[in-house]
């Protein structure tokens, strides 16, 4: 298995970094996942790191990117929240990324049967859970234009909302990072969406951000 260094992550661009991970979710698909000799990661990249993308995803325990994209240590950074909502903190850690750790991609990937979401349209109150939850209100109302006769709580409903949250993630993204919004603008980085399906393991790609040339 190829190492990522400093001067693969040179070379990276935004659409090549998108090809590992699909060619990586293939493989985990089909169980020929490649061989990951992680000790030698683990002494590979004492020194430093170069990832080649970041991914903003659920902290649900059966999305663990790492083996989703089949990547090793060190080959992308993993920022997991419930539901893949955006914040401040989630901001500043995906402007390390690609500002001043050369991360080329950003990845942001919602799943089916997500109990954020589920919990969003339910509408469940805890503690500070809450105001996590009130972030998906406006892919709720979305949803709800295109399906207004639906149940919030039916599955159906529910993932549509989980696939638009992905999307609204991405706009949050670019309306309230300046630092990022520019380096797509100039083609630095690219920014996509995606949605797992945990009954398939197989991912879904979608509004891409990603300049050509």
């Amino acid at each position: 298995m190829k190492y990522h260094t400093a001067e693969t992550q040179s070379t990276m661009t935004p659409a090549k970094a998108l090809q590992f991970l699909k060619e990586g979710n293939q493989r985990f698909i089909n169980n020929l996942n490649a061989s990951h000799d992680l000790l030698k990661q683990v002494n590979s990249y004492k020194d430093g790191q170069f990832p080649f993308a970041i991914i903003l995803g659920c902290m649900d325990s059966r999305t663990t990117v790492e083996h989703i994209f089949d990547q090793g240590l060190g080959d992308v950074f993993s920022v997991r929240i419930a539901g893949n909502i955006v914040n401040e903190d989630i901001l500043g850690s995906l402007e390390y990324a690609c500002k001043v750790a050369g991360s080329k991609l950003i990845l942001v990937m919602g799943h089916s049967k997500c109990g954020a979401t589920i919990g969003a349209c339910s509408g469940v109150k805890i503690g500070n859970l809450t105001q996590l939850l009130d972030k998906f209100q406006t892919s709720i109302n979305t949803v709800k234009l295109h399906y207004p006769d639906t149940a919030m709580t039916e599955p159906g409903f529910v993932d549509a909302v989980s696939h638009r949250n992905v999307i609204h993630s991405i706009d949050e993204i670019l309306a309230k990072s300046a630092v990022l919004k520019e380096l797509v603008d100039i083609g630095e980085i690219g920014i996509v969406g995606a949605f797992y399906n945990l009954d398939t393991g197989e991912v879904e790609f979608m509004d891409e951000h990603i300049k050509e040339g």
